[in-house]
């Protein structure tokens, strides 16, 4: 049996809340990020696992500052002391968009850093790649395309849909390698990608551009027996309940409010011929997230009407919070937000959201019903009658009006 510990999506250095630590210096968000990679690579060390597998974006930034370089590089030679054999893709955030230009993992293969290997092309790898471990590894970093085109030397034609065109190189240079592997050995594929009937996260907000999509049947192929994947946020098994396990183990931070009820893991696996069992262990520490909304009925006592629709303050210690607070226009003077800091002073961050309605009737043309008007129209109607700035109306009515007409049938 082979155990390996596989995790993904780090974003070290995403700081986007909260302050600086004053004794570190870094951004107090990036250390929640470097405590859960120390109790990955804690456990790693400590349970002597036979490989790691790290399916890319370690950073959220390609061009990571070096100070954030050092504290993913201090983690990833400790794997490296400690003689783990470690694999490193390459994921979407980690790579330049510029052919030839060095990726944010670059250096580990520069200096050719002992039991560490970087992945920044697909390539399959036997037990001689892995210092004797009894494994293959079919290793797919993000594909971009012209890492794709220049790795299977290939034009294609450009009135083609060039994503379908990679995907089906790639998807026969997957079903080759699975075709001509070792029978008696276990065969993990790993990938940096999106996979067909996954379930989004927040990362939706931080993707580049299209994007490659594999198909589920090459990820669940009976004759791999495990598939760890990396790039979208949210834990998940696609083949729950069947072999191979299939698994996206998410992001080690809860990255926004996105992802505020989502438990953050990273998976143990025991790994044999067409046998896996899996482990899903929990990062515990993350910091919460909390996030209420309040609608105010009453212009009486708002401020203990609001405090006492929030969670309680112990709970709130610590944490990121953002209080919605929906109310009519003409009680905006009556919030005292200076008291509802106050109520939050224990949190690490507070944010305050106001939506103030105004009571806008909209009125149609004289003579003209809803049922004689056009999607479009009702919509102008509408962004006119809550005096929607122009500027912003046109965009709006351009957004709507290509979505209608995607939804149209072809009538020529």
């Amino acid at each position: 049996m082979t155990t390996i510990l596989h995790f993904a999506d780090a974003h070290i250095d995403m700081a986007n809340y909260g302050r600086h630590d004053p004794q570190s210096g870094l951004p107090v968000r990036v250390m929640d990020y470097l405590k859960s990679l120390d109790v990955i690579v804690d456990t790693a060390i400590e349970e002597k696992v036979d490989l790691v597998l790290f399916a890319g974006d370690a950073f959220k930034d390609r061009n990571p500052a070096p100070t954030f370089q050092r504290e993913w590089g201090k983690r990833i030679m400790r794997l490296s002391r400690a003689k783990i054999p470690t694999i490193l893709l390459v994921g979407n955030h980690d790579l330049s968009p510029a052919l030839g230009r060095a990726h944010a993992l670059e250096a580990f293969d520069t200096l050719e850093v002992p039991h560490v290997q970087v992945v920044d092309r697909p390539v399959f790898l036997t037990p001689d790649d892995l210092e004797g471990t009894p494994l293959q590894v079919i290793a797919i970093p993000w594909v971009s395309r012209s890492g794709l085109m220049a790795y299977l030397e290939k034009n294609f034609d450009d009135s083609a849909d060039i994503y379908e065109q990679i995907g089906e190189r790639l998807i026969g240079l997957i079903g080759d390698w699975i075709k001509n592997a070792d029978p008696e050995l276990p065969l993990v594929l790993s990938a940096h990608c999106s996979v067909e009937g996954a379930r989004y996260g927040s990362e939706r907000m931080v993707m580049l551009g299209k994007e490659l999509v594999l198909p589920g049947s090459i990820v669940r192929d009976p004759r791999l027996d495990y598939t760890a994947l990396g790039h979208l946020h949210k834990a998940q098994n696609l083949n729950e309940g069947s072999h191979p396990p299939v698994i996206y183990p998410g992001s080690i931070e809860k990255l926004d409010f996105g992802e505020k009820d989502d438990q953050k893991i990273f998976v143990i696996a025991h790994i044999e011929r067409g046998k896996t069992e899996v482990e899903w262990r929990p990062l515990d520490h993350t910091r919460p997230f909390f996030d209420s909304f309040v609608s105010l009925k009453t212009k009486e006592n708002i401020t203990e009407q609001i405090i006492s629709q929030l969670p309680n303050q112990d709970k709130l210690e610590g944490s990121i919070f953002r209080l919605v607070l929906e109310y009519p226009r003409d009680w905006e003077a009556l919030i005292d937000e200076s008291a509802l800091v106050e109520f939050s002073a224990r949190c690490f961050e507070f944010h305050l959201v106001k939506r103030p309605k105004a009571d806008t009737r909209v009125r149609l043309p004289q003579d003209q019903s809803v049922s004689s008007m056009g999607p479009l129209e009702l919509l102008d109607l509408y962004l006119r009658a809550i005096h929607t700035e122009s500027a912003d109306r046109e965009i709006l009515m351009g957004v709507a009006t290509e979505i209608i007409n995607e939804q149209q049938p072809d009538l020529e």
